[in-house]
């Protein structure tokens, strides 16, 4: 008789491997916290049902920003800010959207200045933000 190793599917990494970023609901991301600190604002069922974006790999956050000025990358982070604290199930921890976005900012050479930094510390409780780990 032998005795076998069942292993359950990783049915998270499987779910988060389909997720890709998408352009359009970068926009209404950024469109929801232009004028204001709440969300869910303007934003759908869909939007706010993609939590998966929390914990999407940072090169993909690097390589989606690319093409986003560095207004439209604040407001992102911005965005991602206030889903975490705001939104059921947007939690990011040390992989949020935020550490990337802000690093993205960094090699523009337009950092967060003291003042956003202040912004993101009152509007979140995640001690990753903004830069991760240390």
């Amino acid at each position: 008789m032998s005795v076998g190793a069942w292993e359950p599917e990783d049915t998270a990494s499987n779910s988060d491997a389909q997720v890709a970023i998408d352009r359009a609901q970068l926009e209404r991301f950024i469109d929801a916290v232009r004028d204001n600190n709440q969300l869910p604002g303007p934003l759908g069922q869909d939007d706010l049902a993609a939590s998966a974006l929390m914990r999407l790999p940072a090169g993909q956050w690097l390589e989606a920003c690319e093409s986003l000025d560095n207004e439209q990358v604040w407001n992102l982070i911005r965005f991602f800010t206030l889903a975490e604290m705001q939104l059921s199930g947007w939690d990011g921890g040390a992989e949020s959207p935020v550490i990337p976005l802000a690093k993205s900012l960094r090699r523009r050479k337009a950092a967060l200045d003291r003042e956003q930094l202040l912004w993101i510390r009152e509007h979140s409780d995640n001690r990753y933000l903004p830069y991760g780990p240390l």
